[in-house]
């Protein structure tokens, strides 16, 4: 857990105790847990997770604990950090561009599952990983759906693929396709066209795979009037892999960052001053933990306390919300809707806030340091 002086029963009570000197991110362990055994519940398949949405240490060993046994890594700091966390974990170094050197790391830190997306490193895998490693393409498609597309950077098209995939095999390596929908979807159709493309693919190359990795994309609860449906997601993948590959399917492998996280973690921003009574300043913003607002939107899921935490209750109204710095882009994008008594010193607590504030956190102009807190609940 992190390293704090207690457990918090929730971040009312931590309010209750500090001055707010700087925003304050809230842990809840159990929900991580839970969320990690729902996945391994329904998931028709085997779960890792993907590390780049947080990397933290606690979140990495209570995902261990829950059971989590396989990780999505990026890069060799994010193995050789699960190699301390998990010496026996199995990593999948599903980056598909990396260096000799990386490859060369990777393989020696027992890494025996990578992806790729082209020729030019295929042929490095070809030369220096042993035949016993998996070796998955990448595809994309222009399926809609998510908040944003993956497909933009990496992934190759069904021709390139089925040439992949047929090099794959005949290098001695052993065959298996992945594919990644985007972030944050909400339409299990995402899924299910690239579950019948991947099917394509292989018989187009006229290999039998040994796994298809269905990605992430999974989706957190942003929106308060709409929790995800995960097991409905989950269930028309199994379909649809039914459908797609018949009697002989390969094993599914997913790797949910995003939708592991996102739910254990609530960012609470103090109110630094209300502007003549019209726009809001935070002393977090889109240089700190709220970084992804401006690419996916600002979660509605949010709250307004005063300072020793209760819950602000006056009519709502809207309000341009701005961070601490002096950089005009520093904006949440639209309006919130705050309650019209909110003044300095209130806390702004979002929640599902647990994916990539930390990851891409920021010091610009010296703000971004956020305190940890941990706690049993994230509800007041």
């Amino acid at each position: 857990m992190y390293p704090a002086r207690q457990i918090w029963s929730d971040p009312a009570e931590f309010i209750r105790s500090h001055d707010g000197a700087r925003p304050v991110l809230f842990f809840a362990p159990s929900v991580l847990q839970d969320t990690a055994r729902r996945f391994q519940r329904g998931f028709p398949g085997r779960v890792t997770y993907a590390v780049k949405a947080n990397p933290d240490r606690a979140v990495l060993e209570n995902l261990w604990t829950a059971g989590l046994r396989g990780f999505d890594v990026a890069s060799v700091p994010e193995i050789e950090l699960l190699r301390e966390i998990a010496p026996d974990a199995a990593l999948h170094y599903n980056n598909p561009v990396r260096s000799r050197g990386e490859i060369a790391r990777a393989t020696e830190l027992g890494v025996r599952s990578f992806s790729v997306d082209s020729h030019s490193e295929l042929e490095k895998l070809l030369a220096l990983v042993p035949a016993s490693t998996e070796v998955s393409v990448r595809i994309r498609l222009p399926v809609k759906g998510a908040a944003y597309d993956f497909g933009s950077k990496f992934g190759a098209d069904a021709e390139l693929a089925r040439d992949l995939l047929r090099r794959v095999a005949a290098g001695g390596l052993i065959p298996s396709l992945t594919f990644h929908p985007g972030t944050q979807c909400t339409d299990a159709a995402a899924w299910e066209v690239y579950i019948r493309a991947s099917a394509a693919v292989a018989r187009a190359a006229g290999v039998r795979l040994s796994r298809l990795n269905v990605g992430g994309g999974f989706p957190a609860h942003r929106e308060a009037a709409s929790p995800p449906d995960l097991e409905a997601i989950f269930a028309r993948i199994a379909q649809a892999t039914r459908e797609a590959f018949g009697a002989a399917p390969p094993a599914l492998v997913c790797e949910p960052g995003r939708g592991i996280v996102a739910g254990s973690q609530s960012l609470a921003a103090r109110v630094r001053a209300v502007r003549d009574g019209g726009d809001v300043f935070l002393d977090d913003g889109v240089y700190g933990g709220l970084m992804e607002f401006p690419q996916i939107g600002a979660t509605d899921r949010y709250e307004l306390r005063d300072p020793v935490g209760r819950p602000r209750m006056g009519a709502r109204v809207e309000r341009v919300v701005f961070g601490p710095t002096c950089d005009s882009l520093d904006r949440l994008p639209g309006t919130l809707h705050l309650p019209g008594d909110v003044a300095e010193g209130d806390v702004l607590i979002f929640h599902g806030m647990g994916a990539y504030a930390t990851a891409t956190l920021t010091g610009f102009n010296g703000f971004g340091v956020l305190e940890r807190a941990t706690v049993r609940s994230l509800c007041g």
